[in-house]
């Protein structure tokens, strides 16, 4: 059972960081020049986020917490709880940044297509967004470095 939690978190965790960094490269090299570009680019960016990164960090969240209770000793670990920590800060932070900005990004995106949205009210919505999503890799990356190296910070 040790094995098969430790294998679904690892997969879970190459695919949200995968989704992470397909959403930069699709920021970064998606034409934007006309409104329909933008539109397709937001509605990529929408279902990236749906069927990759969503299912990923859920199953990377479940599957860390189950670590804990399938392996008793990693309760004793104070490295295994930073881990847990970092791993529902991910998973908020994505649903409440990434997730519904992607949705309500592509909604005005395509409202801006027909003619009946806002480009200031995209540009507010999409503010920040490379910050925010090089903080969620930053914490990823953290949450990859606790589960490699695993720091002894004492036991809990």
């Amino acid at each position: 059972m040790r094995r098969a939690v430790k294998f679904l978190h690892t997969v879970a965790s190459g695919g949200m960081i995968g989704a992470f960094l397909g959403y930069l490269v699709i920021l970064a090299f998606s034409p934007q020049g006309s409104p329909q570009a933008l539109a397709d680019m937001r509605q990529t960016i929408s279902a990236l986020s749906n069927y990759l990164l969503l299912p990923s960090l859920a199953v990377a969240l479940v599957s860390g917490l189950m670590s804990m209770v399938v392996h008793k000793p990693f309760l004793e670990h104070r490295w295994v709880w930073a881990k847990a920590v970092l791993g529902l800060s991910l998973f908020e932070a994505t649903l409440a940044v990434i997730h519904a900005k992607a949705a309500s990004a592509s909604e005005e995106a395509a409202k801006i297509v027909t003619g009946q949205g806002d480009p200031a009210m995209l540009a507010s919505i999409v503010a920040n967004e490379w910050m925010t999503l090089a903080a969620l890799l930053a914490l990823s990356g953290a949450q990859v470095a606790l589960g490699v190296w695993r720091p002894r910070l004492g036991k809990a």
